[in-house]
């Protein structure tokens, strides 16, 4: 089962911008931009934390299965 990563959807539902989400949550633009795109084998837990303190989201709303 492959997992979705809709972090993308998130952030312009929220209108954030990549820089300044990558800026609060002390990662760089180009890693934020491969999680978006879901080209990462892993995310941190603390970086996931941050994300979903900064959107103000859980982590089921950046991260789906899909069949």
């Amino acid at each position: 089962m492959p997992i979705t990563v809709t972090l993308d959807r998130v952030m312009a539902a929220r209108k954030v911008k990549s820089k300044d989400l990558a800026a609060a949550i002390g990662i760089t633009e180009a890693n934020l931009s491969l999680l978006k795109q879901g080209k990462v084998k892993g995310i941190r837990f603390e970086t996931l934390e941050a994300i979903c303190r900064h959107l103000d989201c859980a982590p089921g709303d950046l991260l789906q299965i899909t069949d």
